[in-house]
């Protein structure tokens, strides 16, 4: 009995393993992997007016296989147009325009990367060449012919990057970095495209815009502009410090693509952000001043943002030595970018015109500028004790007394609300 059973069930399995391998045969049919394979025109003319820019590639395969499509001239040299790639059993069809893998002609002259590349004129064999998991090969050729290709290559140069050194700080120096490129022949809005990457190939890279000032159409031939400041003018936090690389790319119509690049070494980035600590300032007096004496002022400056912050003179410590004399008298002007202390008053005749640099020499940081010149800066984190004076020597009868206040001035940039009349005091001046 228990024998009967055994045959019965073996008999069972082997008609269940035939059955799969008739199933299995009849899923992967014997024969080549590539069963059938065309092209629709037998003469392309890649020149995008339309007509005959396009040939459709149909091929069908037996059973899953690698598949390559490539072009031999009449002289053997061969253009990839897919190179190696998985494909399911079945029909499968693409379009194909002319453009193949990147290649180079004797008489080119182009210095950057060609990405890819029409075929040029003449007479070329098309082969579809499929090879299945098992290792059997097979392919179909057939006849090309391009003509009237429009093998100009949309050619990018002279790609520059000034300053060099990108330092987006809003300091006045270096803040923004202007990119110019040429581009030879016309191709879509979007064709032309600059990104910004990280030269070790980490993070994503970053697109840029191109200027509104630019004399050119997007995508127009000729000379095309590019003003980048980091993201500073939307207050945004700019890349981080260290080397990039400036990448342009360009595609014409027929989806011909080159690129160059060129580097760039961003430092001390970060938004400026600073402030008179805790709004707090000493005067030397908090009601009265007699005439021609001098009004002190003691305040800390602190820099709590993530850039270095520049200032200009005159020093900490300076004292005007009448109501009259003022920054640019000094010869000390205003300086796009720098950061300087200020006093103000309400009979003064223009917006903070007693300025101090914020901190003493000592107490900053020297980081000269391109042209060698010295700048002073207050770095992230830091924080710099100011003091100076006014001279009191003009009486306005209608305003005495009068508000005297301190405020923190980014030149030509901003005076930030928190920074703005800072612990205004009531000072009289009084005849002696």
């Amino acid at each position: 009995m228990r024998l009967s059973l055994w045959l019965t069930a073996g008999v069972a399995l082997a008609a269940t393993a035939l059955a799969l391998a008739a199933a299995w045969a009849w899923l992967t049919p014997s024969g080549p992997p590539l069963a059938a394979a065309s092209f629709s025109l037998t003469r392309l003319t890649p020149n995008a007016d339309g007509r005959d820019d396009v040939t459709v590639v149909r091929y069908r395969l037996r059973r899953p296989a690698t598949v390559s499509i490539y072009l031999l001239d009449a002289a053997g040299r061969r253009f990839d147009f897919r190179n190696a790639k998985a494909r399911q059993a079945g029909s499968n069809e693409v379009l194909f325009s002319g453009i193949v893998d990147p290649f180079r002609l004797p008489d080119d002259t182009f210095a950057g990367e060609v990405l890819a590349r029409v075929l040029p004129d003449g007479a070329y064999t098309w082969v579809i060449e499929a090879v299945d998991e098992a290792g059997q090969q097979n392919q179909v050729t057939g006849a090309l012919t391009v003509a009237e290709a429009d093998t100009a290559l949309p050619e990018l140069s002279n790609l520059s990057v000034s300053p060099q050194l990108f330092t987006p700080n809003q300091d006045g120096l270096g803040d923004r970095v202007i990119i110019n490129v040429g581009l030879s022949k016309a191709v879509n809005a979007d064709g032309l495209r600059l990104s910004l990457s990280r030269a070790d190939g980490s993070g994503t890279a970053l697109p840029l815009a191109e200027s509104a000032d630019s004399l050119k159409l997007p995508g127009e031939a000729g000379l095309h502009t590019y003003d980048y400041d980091g993201g500073i003018d939307l207050g945004q936090e700019p890349p981080a410090d260290g080397d990039y690389v400036v990448t342009a790319r360009a595609e014409d119509r027929l989806g011909q693509k080159t690129l160059i690049t060129t580097t760039l070494t961003l430092a001390r980035g970060g938004l400026p952000r600073a402030e008179i600590h805790l709004g707090e300032v000493q005067y030397s007096a908090t009601e009265a001043v007699l005439f021609g004496q001098t009004l002190y002022f003691t305040l800390t400056v602190y820099n709590y943002g993530t850039a270095p912050i520049r200032t200009t003179g005159p020093a900490a410590g300076f004292v005007y030595d009448s109501m009259s004399v003022n920054y640019n008298t000094l010869g000390e002007y205003v300086e796009a970018g720098a950061f300087r202390v200020g006093l103000m008053c309400d009979t003064c005749a223009s917006d903070y015109p007693w300025r101090w640099a914020i901190g003493r020499p000592e107490d900053l940081t020297l980081i000269p500028d391109d042209q060698g010149r010295p700048q002073y800066y207050l770095m992230p984190g830091q924080r710099a004790l100011v003091t100076g004076g006014v001279t009191l020597d003009e009486v306005v009868p209608a305003r005495n007394p009068q508000y005297f206040w301190a405020g923190l001035i980014h030149e030509e940039v901003e005076i930030a609300a928190v920074n703005n009349r800072v612990d205004p005091r009531y000072i009289k001046i009084e005849q002696p």
